[in-house]
């Protein structure tokens, strides 16, 4: 059983993290960087290190540090949460021949599912279907020379790759050789590897990934779907499970395709794997994610199991406490950026000025800040995931959209009025979601005016709760004035 686990993460997987070491009875030290002082999750720790160093790769990224800290704090593992380290097999590694237990699948799973043309002639080895495409091992002459064969519209993708970085939509021969001059020269910056590879771009597709637990008794399940379609920029921000599309036929289809992903690399511990699946049915594997996801809430939510706790429970050398996948009600997932919709959905930045979170039955919050803490550019700007369960999807959406009206983040932009539009948005509401979505009905932007608007106001707004001046609550007043149904939960919270 495990004893004392160093997270190398930080945020609100940080959180998530310690808070299942607490449940457990494990110890837990979170390291940090020096802007990161004083932030929720290095408070909930039993233990807080400061990285030294600036930026991301003196502290989060500095892998022999975080190990160093790990051994001096007498850790017996190490728990990675996502990005940062968690898919660095190399890491994973070094944290095993220090003597330590690592919190993930072996290093040989990472590498085979972190390079992306090997995961594919290894799914195509364990029978699982693959998108139509071709590996290349040269560069731009053979991406030439292959893509016909592939046919258009393609998608040129980093081998290396992952979160939409080093991705680029080709629909015309003419920008083959631009675009993937370009995806090659991004996917070199993002990851230190410049190899890309041609699939077919299935569009009108959804983004379905299985959620799967292996153990080290030789037992592999899976806990059902998650519905991801609805993306920016190649990032989900609206996850639901159980998809609308999967009936029970196909669901255990995929769900068997993903266990024999899981078993193709000897897998261990909590992963996920990825699909596109076409509007007749057809699916074909994306990735596999070989850590825990940013949207596992959702599952959670509708089987009960613990994920992370599951992870610990594996690591610690016991079989997963959970025997079949049973799923209630619906899920429903939201990532909250501190970004501006209008302006093509780029990163804010800002003072937290009023953060009050919404609460109630079937109401859960994974966030890792709060009232005063600021947003920089340092980290990704996800603010916080808000999760809602009911018994029915109609219920989810409705509960969903209650909770973003409560939602009240002022000081910086943020995308919860697109998130609340979402809701009940024709496509959502009737369930017709692809990962196209928001590029087709929003090409130009969501909404500018409005959300201009609110930025503004929320600024006003913030200022206004600071101060008694006369002058600026009548410039507040005339603000709200402008769109009274948007404001009128703020309104009734300071009148």
């Amino acid at each position: 059983m495990l004893k004392r686990t160093l997270v190398a993460n930080r945020g609100e997987i940080a959180c998530r993290i310690i808070r299942a070491c607490k449940e457990a009875g494990i110890e837990s030290v979170a390291v940090h960087a020096e802007n990161d002082a004083g932030t929720i999750f290095t408070e909930i720790a039993d233990i807080s290190v400061q990285l030294n160093g600036e930026g991301l790769a003196e502290t989060y990224l500095n892998q022999q540090q975080i190990l160093d800290v790990a051994i001096d704090q007498g850790c017996d593992s190490v728990h990675p949460g996502f990005g940062f380290l968690s898919e660095r097999a190399d890491f994973a590694q070094a944290v095993m021949d220090a003597g330590l237990i690592w919190i993930g699948p072996s290093p040989e799973a990472i590498t085979k599912m972190g390079d992306k043309m090997t995961a594919r002639i290894t799914m195509k080895e364990a029978g699982v279907p693959v998108i139509p495409g071709e590996e290349i091992n040269g560069g731009i002459e053979e991406v030439i020379e292959v893509a016909p064969s592939v046919g258009y519209p393609l998608l040129l993708k980093a081998t290396a790759g992952g979160g939409g970085k080093g991705m680029r939509a080709v629909h015309h021969p003419d920008n083959l050789e631009s675009e993937a001059k370009a995806a090659m020269r991004e996917a070199l910056n993002a990851f230190g590897d410049d190899r890309i590879y041609i699939e077919r771009l299935l569009t009108g597709s959804r983004h379905i990934e299985i959620q799967v637990l292996a153990d080290n008794f030789g037992r592999t399940i899976h806990l059902g779907e998650r519905e991801c379609s609805v993306q920016r920029r190649h990032q989900k921000v609206f996850e639901e499970s159980p998809s609308v599309a999967l009936d029970s036929e196909l669901r255990e289809a995929m769900g068997s395709a993903a266990c024999n992903a899981a078993r193709a690399v000897d897998y261990v511990g909590a992963g996920t794997v990825e699909f596109l699946v076409t509007p007749t049915g057809e699916f074909f594997f994306l990735e596999m994610n070989t850590r825990i996801q940013v949207e596992h809430p959702v599952t959670e939510m509708v089987t009960g199991v613990d994920l992370v706790r599951e992870q610990l429970r594996i690591a610690g050398g016991e079989p997963m406490s959970c025997r079949e996948l049973f799923m209630r009600g619906h899920a429903i997932e939201v990532r909250l950026y501190a970004e501006d919709p209008a302006n093509n959905f780029l990163p804010s930045i800002g003072p937290l000025k009023r953060f009050i979170a919404p609460t109630g039955p079937g109401v859960r919050l994974d966030t890792g800040v709060r009232e005063g803490d600021s947003v920089t550019p340092d980290y990704d700007p996800m603010l916080a995931k808000l999760i809602v369960w009911a018994p029915s999807r109609k219920e989810a959406l409705q509960r969903m959209g209650r909770a973003l009206d409560e939602f009240v983040i002022l000081g910086c932009v943020t995308n919860i009025r697109f998130l609340r539009e979402l809701c009940d948005h024709p496509d959502v509401v009737d369930g017709w979601t692809t990962t196209d979505m928001i590029d087709r009905l929003w090409p130009d932007g969501w909404n500018p005016e409005i959300t201009q608007s609110i930025s503004d106001a929320g600024l006003l707004i913030a200022a206004a709760c600071e101060s008694t001046n006369h002058g600026k609550r009548i410039l507040l007043s005339q603000e709200i004035s402008k769109a009274p149904s948007i404001f009128s939960t703020i309104q009734r919270r300071f009148p």
